[in-house]
């Protein structure tokens, strides 16, 4: 299965919901939770964001070499093949 990383916020419902999605469908997957980064780190991570996502809106998912920006169920489970 293609690796897959969730850049969200720990407040946002989207955010949520997309992750609930993933363990539901027992999907392995890293997650940056980027609202509770700090300084250089927070930085570095945004510019990694704005590579994907040059809205910077989150969450921004990414399946393989495919990104979904924002809680899509559908499109998220044709990624995961699901």
């Amino acid at each position: 299965m293609a690796p897959v990383k969730v850049f969200s916020l720990s407040t946002c419902g989207h955010c949520k919901s997309t992750k609930k999605l993933l363990n539901d469908c027992t999907v392995q997957y890293d997650f940056v939770d980027v609202d509770l980064l700090q300084g250089e780190e927070r930085n570095a991570i945004l510019e990694e964001v704005k590579k994907f996502n040059p809205n910077c809106s989150f969450p921004t998912v990414i399946i393989g070499d495919k990104v979904i920006v924002g809680y899509k169920e559908k499109e998220i489970k044709e990624a995961l093949g699901i």
